[in-house]
């Protein structure tokens, strides 16, 4: 998968999109999904301009997973899902739908399934509440 400069995540990180941020620091930012596929999904965008994770660099690579990790410890202590997914896509046939390296923090539910391809954005509302619960429960340690 080829990069694309205009793609959504870097016109958010150029601050030409708005987003509900959760967390950033220089390398990344993590962002409440507007297409959750449950509720509280939180993804993480590395601020590098790469399609696919093999092009990350080291660094990028080892700041992404810390900023995932800190992501998915606030949402389990927020919002008390039993699991918490984290995944990463490389490729059109991987499932990846925007060309720009970014993690997914999914809290999961026995019994309740993913609300993949949803094919309209969540309220705002709720994510705002959703991202205000996460950040809350950031931990302040790495």
């Amino acid at each position: 998968m080829e990069y694309d400069p205009h793609n959504p995540f870097a016109r958010i990180l150029r601050g030409e999109l708005p987003s509900l941020r959760v967390y950033e620091d220089d390398f990344t930012l993590a962002l409440m999904d507007i297409m959750p596929q449950a509720d509280g999904h939180v993804l993480i965008l590395t601020k590098e301009p790469v399609a696919e994770v093999f092009e990350l660099s080291a660094e990028g690579a080892a700041a992404c997973m810390r900023t995932a990790r800190r992501v998915a410890r606030a949402v389990k202590a927020a919002l008390n899902p039993p699991g918490v997914m984290i995944v990463q896509l490389n490729g059109s046939a991987a499932g990846q739908t925007v060309p720009h390296v970014h993690f997914h923090v999914i809290p999961r539910h026995a019994g309740l399934d993913l609300k993949l391809h949803a094919a309209v954005p969540a309220d705002t509302a709720q994510l705002r509440e959703f991202a205000e619960r996460i950040k809350a429960a950031l931990p302040t340690d790495a």
